[in-house]
């Protein structure tokens, strides 16, 4: 299908003597054209302006540029628009955007770089009618959105019977395992893995008729999921592996879906309650497996390395289940409160305290590596563990008190009642 979508923008390409991307809805490309000279050679393209450069070299735009775009009403147009230019933006050359529609839902645009020929290019409105050629262009466009929309009934179906892999009572979950297979064919085989992508804003409003999975190369299927007590809203995507020892496919996917403005970081209610700042985004990968019988345990592994990756920054922004050491048994864990002990630790008041104190255990309690890593004096350092040990009442020459700290320590990153809140003072 990648194919038909660069034929069609070939097409526009031809008819409008313009260089034509293409984008999806969330602004990640999916195909581009270069411009043909009379004798059928490339020809160098118009001075390309960095904006178009980033979205063919990393395949997406950035949410400055998306921001300074959709400004001009482009998820609303039923009709090309013409687009300044805006050198503060790193838009250095004007464009004209045809949305992709389909059914009255925009799938994605067009989008034409001007370089000045295309100024006199009617566009068409109340008082007159477009260029032909412009007309002619969006009749390839409206074929776009057909093949895009077709793809994302598709993608939604395979993402409701991922859903019910996941997350249905066995019976329901055997059932959808058998048509996932069947539609997956040869893919359901493996090896594949899951992405967890840890918040993801499904579509509302306006969007609720486009709920946004995405459509990246290697993604055979894509659902998001509701949140809970630990984690907000989530994606997962299925995605197929070269190889069951090479995770570097899963990864590039994980990362391409953080820069998705649905990867937004609203945070839980119940962070929005405690009016705690937004926070970023963060991607799991689980271990490879071949076939879906294990999809569900490889679900919880992709949404742990998440957790592990929003909590600690060392780790993410995508973290691998096999990379995220104590939290592999620390997110499998029911949420709950700070051992008593260590909760004075926990005040805001005492963050540096905490923050030394997981550091030096870290350091399996070596005093020269602490001071190192935190960039103190050696005396400042026996200060703050002391202080640690009159706050505590633990002893940290102790093995099973340096656990429990230890531990409390990791497990508060994790979640409420004050994941967050450590999260911020220990990596501030």
């Amino acid at each position: 299908m990648r194919d038909d979508y660069q034929q069609l923008v070939d097409e526009i390409t031809a008819v409008l003597r313009a260089p034509a991307t293409l984008e999806n809805r969330d602004f990640a490309l999916i195909a581009f054209g270069a411009q043909d000279s009379e004798d059928g050679e490339d020809t160098e393209e118009p001075a390309l302006d960095p904006v178009r450069t980033r979205s063919i070299l990393q395949r997406r735009s950035t949410s400055a540029v998306r921001a300074w775009f959709e400004a001009f009403g482009i998820a609303r147009a039923q009709a090309p628009l013409r687009i300044p230019p805006d050198p503060a933006a790193g838009v250095f050359m004007g464009r004209i955007c045809l949305p992709v529609r389909h059914r009255g839902v925009v799938h994605g645009y067009v989008w034409l770089l001007d370089d000045g020929h295309l100024s006199d290019l009617e566009l068409g409105g109340p008082t007159g009618a477009p260029d032909p050629r412009l007309a002619r262009a969006m009749e390839t466009a409206a074929r776009i959105g057909a093949l895009l929309a077709a793809e994302a009934r598709a993608g939604e179906e395979l993402g409701e019977l991922l859903r019910d892999v996941l997350t249905a009572p066995p019976a329901g979950r055997d059932a959808a395992r058998t048509q996932l297979r069947t539609a997956l064919r040869g893919a359901a085989d493996g090896p594949l893995a899951l992405v967890a992508v840890v918040p993801w804003t499904p579509g509302t409003g306006e969007d609720a008729d486009h709920p946004g999975l995405p459509h990246l190369p290697g993604i055979v299927a894509a659902c998001a999921l509701p949140g809970d007590a630990t984690a907000g809203a989530g994606l997962a995507a299925l995605v197929r592996l070269r190889a069951a020892t090479a995770l570097d496919p899963a990864r590039t996917t994980a990362e391409q879906l953080l820069r998705s403005p649905r990867a937004t970081a609203g945070g839980t209610a119940a962070a929005v309650a405690r009016g705690e700042p937004p926070t970023k985004a963060a991607a799991g990968v689980s271990a490879p497996r071949r076939g879906l019988e294990e999809l569900p345990a490889a679900w919880q592994e992709a949404l742990a390395a998440a957790r592990a990756a929003h909590a600690d920054p060392r780790l993410g922004p995508v973290a691998e289940w096999s990379a995220i050491g104590p939290y592999r048994l620390l997110a499998a864990l029911p949420a709950l409160q700070p051992d008593a002990a260590v909760r004075p630790l926990l005040e805001p008041a005492h963050a540096e305290l905490a923050r030394t104190a997981e550091t030096f255990l870290d350091c399996a309690g070596q005093a020269g590596r602490t001071a190192q890593r935190l960039g103190i004096h050696r005396q400042t350092l026996y200060y703050r563990l002391s202080r640690v040990r009159q706050l505590t009442g633990l002893d940290l020459d102790a093995g099973e008190d340096r656990l429990l700290l230890h531990m409390t320590l990791k497990a508060a990153r994790l979640g409420p009642p004050v994941g967050s809140a450590i999260n911020r003072a220990l990596y501030p």
